[in-house]
């Protein structure tokens, strides 16, 4: 198995067929068999809507029961069922583009050293503004990654929903992280990952998802709430923010 794709999902009806069929497009477009070459893993993380029902009427894709509700536990779960040598983690929310799992491939097998790869999120349903506000909080991050990860040398930069991480290196992190749930959790493992390799952090490598986080608490809010759990779980290795609100899409009635 050349790679998995382990999507989270917790009540997640209303995107997730859209989400595994691009998956399942750009698997095809470079030529590798699903269940062979390639694999799916839906982890169905406590959902009390038709999530676990959507996944498992789609062809090809694996459904993995995660009682235990937070995003770390659920693709830690994910995780210990797959078999690739490659672990794509991707969100019920996003939809990767064309040639995405081309340039994937190719940065793993130019760098035995690189041990996670990740790109930046494009939101699709936000406005151009605030896509502008978006982009210049990603070049603040990005400075800070370049420090951290190449000078002090005390963690790097994932974006949660759109990474790819060695399996002979997650392996050897061992069991999750229990600390975190859900905010600071890719900067976490970015750090955890770092001991072991590179951990690069790549514009050329985005991911559109939805925006309805920012949508719903706010842009101002969730850059300051990302910006804190990003130096708290990279300095203090833990959560600055230990609660979480759960956005969901309303799925449509003839859906």
């Amino acid at each position: 198995m050349l790679i998995s794709f382990v999507v989270p999902a917790y009540n997640e009806e209303a995107l997730l067929a859209d989400t595994l069929a691009v998956i399942q497009g750009e698997i095809a477009r470079e030529g590798l068999i699903l269940g062979e070459e390639a694999e799916i893993i839906v982890v169905d993380n406590a959902s009390t809507d038709q999530t676990g029902a959507i996944a498992r009427m789609t062809p090809g894709v694996v459904v993995v029961e995660e009682p235990r509700k937070g995003l770390v536990q659920a693709r830690f779960a994910g995780f210990v069922r797959s078999s690739g040598a490659l672990v794509a983690n991707i969100d019920a929310d996003t939809h990767l583009p064309a040639g995405w799992l081309a340039r994937v491939r190719a940065e793993f097998a130019k760098d035995a050293r690189l041990v996670a790869l990740s790109g930046p999120y494009l939101y699709r349903d936000l406005s151009p503004g605030v896509q502008r506000v978006v982009g210049f909080y990603y070049r603040i991050a990005y400075a800070a990654y370049l420090v951290n990860h190449y000078v002090l040398r005390v963690g790097a930069m994932l974006q949660g929903g759109n990474f790819v991480v060695r399996r002979e290196a997650m392996a050897r992190l061992g069991a999750a992280n229990d600390r975190f749930r859900f905010y600071g959790e890719d900067t976490d493992l970015a750090r955890r990952l770092s001991r072991f390799g590179r951990v690069k952090f790549t514009f050329a490598l985005p991911a559109y998802s939805s925006g309805r986080r920012l949508k719903g608490e706010g842009v101002v809010t969730i850059g300051l709430r990302y910006s804190l759990n990003f130096f708290w779980a990279t300095f203090l290795k833990k959560p600055f923010t230990e609660e979480w609100r759960d956005i969901r899409e309303p799925r449509e009635e003839n859906a």
